[in-house]
């Protein structure tokens, strides 16, 4: 079944702002309502409650960079790129429908954090799972967002489907 381009586009930018209304609306209900540093069990020791806030990129890398490189590394330069990776994705009209989502979660996951390191100079984390040994780092729904397009996009490529990026 042939889309058209418009609903390519149109699919497109409801992922983004979905993802990024969902990741800001979530990351503001944890500043108001969750203390800095609490420890919150939501399913026993397994899911946590938490509120950090990350000056750096993942798990604070970047975090004592000068002020200067860091607003490139982790402001410039990322909206560069979406907007790249935006404009590459609206502007192809037959894309394979994973990929659409996959980039559309990229790009919207991308925005959440970086409204949050333009608007508050920081990034809002407040999730953290615990599985025995196995334990994350602290994240939120920008990063669950970004994890999940990354992986849909190299099991498309693994897949080996006509990509056509």
């Amino acid at each position: 079944m042939r889309r058209s381009k418009y609903f390519s586009r149109f699919l497109i930018l409801i992922i983004v702002l979905m993802t990024v209304g969902c990741d800001q609306v979530s990351k503001e209900l944890t500043r108001q309502k969750v203390a800095p540093e609490a420890f919150i069990p939501v399913v026993k020791n397994h899911l946590i409650l938490t509120n950090v806030e990350n000056t750096g990129a993942m798990l604070g890398f970047g975090q004592d960079f000068p002020p200067i490189l860091k607003r490139f590394l982790l402001q410039v330069l990322p909206m560069l790129l979406l907007l790249i990776m935006l404009y590459r994705i609206m502007s192809k009209p037959n894309l394979n429908l994973l990929l659409i989502i996959a980039f559309a979660l990229v790009i919207g996951g991308g925005l959440g954090n970086l409204i949050d390191r333009i608007v508050y100079g920081s990034v809002t984390d407040f999730f953290q799972i615990r599985l025995g040994i196995l334990r994350t780092g602290i994240f939120n729904i920008a990063d669950v967002a970004v994890t999940l397009g990354v992986f849909m996009f190299i099991f498309l490529i693994v897949r080996r489907k006509k990509l056509a990026i």
